[in-house]
């Protein structure tokens, strides 16, 4: 079986609920970023081992949150020795707006990862975009580059809505099934 691992900032809960369902969906490991911008005891080691890497960051002012930038800066020492080459990567995000330049997140996040010589993984998931669609359907955001959710900024994370966590919970599924089959 494809080892994944998702490695992941979360400010307010958003992303890490987010998180939760990418794993679930992937089978996989959940890596937080502390609020220092820090990786847990095991966190590198855990990555380098890892056959897909699956990256999340609320979009904070159209990027990835500073904890995931020093996360990414501190990457350079498995780059240098292109030690993630040929895994699997995927992104996904959360902000307060329905656009909140959550793409911008999302192409940071494709940028390191092909900086790392590594793979990307799409959706794969068809966007709800027909005027029947609700706003929980499966992505009803409507990405392929990644996952994406939007959550009112008056919003806890215990209130994001199912549609967004069934469609994190489908993308992580999608990136185990490709590792698996990469894998062989």
């Amino acid at each position: 079986m494809a080892k994944v691992v998702v490695v992941f900032h979360s400010g307010y809960g958003h992303t890490q609920r987010m998180a939760q369902s990418v794993a679930q969906g992937a089978g996989a490991e959940l890596i937080a970023i502390d609020a220092e911008g820090n990786l847990p005891e095991g966190g590198w080691e855990a990555l380098n081992e890892a056959d897909a890497i699956i990256m999340g960051s609320p979009t904070y002012m159209g990027s990835v949150s500073w904890q995931f930038k020093k996360f990414a800066d501190a990457s350079s020492k498995p780059w240098f020795s292109q030690q993630w080459k040929d895994k699997l990567f995927a992104g996904f995000t959360n902000s307060a707006t329905m656009n909140g330049d959550k793409h911008s997140t999302l192409h940071y996040l494709f940028t390191l990862a092909m900086q790392h010589s590594g793979l990307w993984v799409g959706t794969g998931l068809m966007p709800a975009n027909s005027k029947a669609a609700q706003r929980n359907d499966v992505n009803y955001v409507g990405s392929f580059a990644g996952a994406m959710a939007q959550s009112p900024s008056d919003a806890g994370a215990n209130e994001m809505l199912p549609g967004d966590l069934e469609t994190a919970r489908l993308f992580g599924e999608r990136v185990a099934q490709t590792a698996q089959r990469i894998k062989g």
